[in-house]
């Protein structure tokens, strides 16, 4: 039994859309690689609550070219509420990753300790 032939016209239509997918799809990969390449980026290697007042986080930066970065680092209670901020010079000194850690007082007892950001210093 031979298979169903398309209407006459509907190929040209099937080209069209696959070959706009394709083009919306490549747009979003250059758009999402373009928005993140050559940005610093961080991880949080742990974090220990010393005491009601203070906690240590310690935490690992890469950044390209090896820039001096300021990382704002900070203390949350059990309800996500920041008990604690600072803003802490990371001095790379030409490599492109250092590990560092750093001591926040905090106004009430935090439950973890985490880097919000890291931008290149000024």
């Amino acid at each position: 039994m031979p298979l169903p032939r398309t209407a006459p016209g509907t190929l040209k239509w099937w080209v069209i859309g696959s070959i706009g997918i394709a083009l919306g799809v490549a747009l979003a990969v250059w758009f999402g690689l373009s928005a993140t390449l050559g940005l610093p980026t961080w991880q949080v290697t742990g974090y220990k609550v010393v005491d009601n007042d203070s906690v240590r986080v310690d935490f690992e930066v890469y950044s390209p070219g090896g820039k001096d970065l300021v990382c704002t680092v900070q203390a949350l209670a059990g309800d996500f509420a920041v008990v604690g901020s600072t803003d802490v010079p990371v001095e790379l000194a030409g490599a492109d990753s250092t590990r560092t850690s750093t001591v926040l007082r905090t106004t009430s007892r935090a439950v973890t300790g985490d880097v919000k950001t890291c931008v290149v210093a000024p």
